[in-house]
């Protein structure tokens, strides 16, 4: 067992290169609505700071989806372990599963003799990952840390939603676990033990003002996955998730490129 057995060995550099183009032609539409956006919503200030104001908003609402994007990828990246372990755990029970590597071997060992203190590793793992991606490999500066965190919630949202839609489908895996553990973060964001009515009424607020990022976010992450299906370039036998999170993958290596060929033309303008 190998993490190639996750991975489909028809899906050639050729491929990749075109799912690539794809993904990044996507993130452009993606970007393009939301400048038309911004471009609509400053028409409210005054014509004198309208341009000013415009590019800010832009900028903001830009940097919100990369989070999105971000959060969505790492809180998936939590599932997808998940996934895998628990499966390679499951044939290795049944006996299926042999000539495991040393690392394999700890794993399910480890899984064995303590799943929710491996799923707690996971999630902390992915909060990590989450932060060093949005501060030093996509440095996100603009929004704020509360921006950030909302962003993050939404993440946890688009999972629960790809989870129970690949239980609905029929998926073999058992994403319980996964679940309730989102549900339990989910809680505790908006119902903490000293929290007002007024403060879950502000966390709402604040989700609400953002759910047009997840839709579109939503939307371009389904979309490539059905293509990637579609044309074969993932394989439902290796799990759905799986699949996923590897359009994913190719999503936040767009969104760094993005981000940083625009700052490279900026500085050069700038000069």
């Amino acid at each position: 067992m190998t993490i190639e057995a996750y991975l489909n060995p028809d899906f050639t550099i050729i491929k990749k290169l075109i799912f690539l183009c794809l993904t990044l032609a996507l993130c452009g539409v993606c970007i393009g609505i939301i400048y038309l956006y911004s471009k609509a919503y400053g028409k409210r200030y005054d014509e004198r700071c309208r341009e000013e104001y415009t590019k800010e908003d832009f900028e903001v609402r830009l940097q919100k989806f990369f989070e999105m994007i971000i959060s969505g990828t790492c809180v998936m990246s939590f599932s997808c372990a998940y996934v895998i372990i628990n499966h390679v755990y499951e044939l290795v029970e049944m006996g299926e599963a042999v000539n495991l590597t040393p690392i394999e071997t700890f794993l399910t060992t480890t899984w064995a003799d303590g799943k929710d203190f491996v799923l707690l590793f996971l999630i902390c793992f992915s909060c990590v990952l989450n932060s060093i991606l949005d501060t030093f490999i996509i440095p996100l500066k603009i929004l704020k840390s509360e921006e950030k965190a909302t962003m993050r919630m939404l993440g946890m949202f688009f999972a629960i939603i790809t989870l129970m839609y690949l239980n609905t489908i029929g998926d073999e895996s058992q994403y319980g676990p996964v679940m309730m553990y989102y549900f339990g973060l989910m809680i505790g964001r908006f119902v903490y033990f000293d929290a007002s009515f007024k403060d879950f009424l502000a966390n709402m607020k604040k989700v609400v003002i953002n759910s047009p990022i997840l839709f579109m976010y939503v939307i371009y992450t389904w979309i490539l996955v059905f293509t990637g299906f579609k044309l074969e370039y993932f394989l439902e036998r290796n799990y759905y998730i799986v699949g996923i999170f590897h359009t994913q993958l190719f999503m936040i290596f767009v969104s760094f490129l993005v981000f940083w060929i625009d700052r490279i033309i900026n500085k050069t303008a700038a000069k």
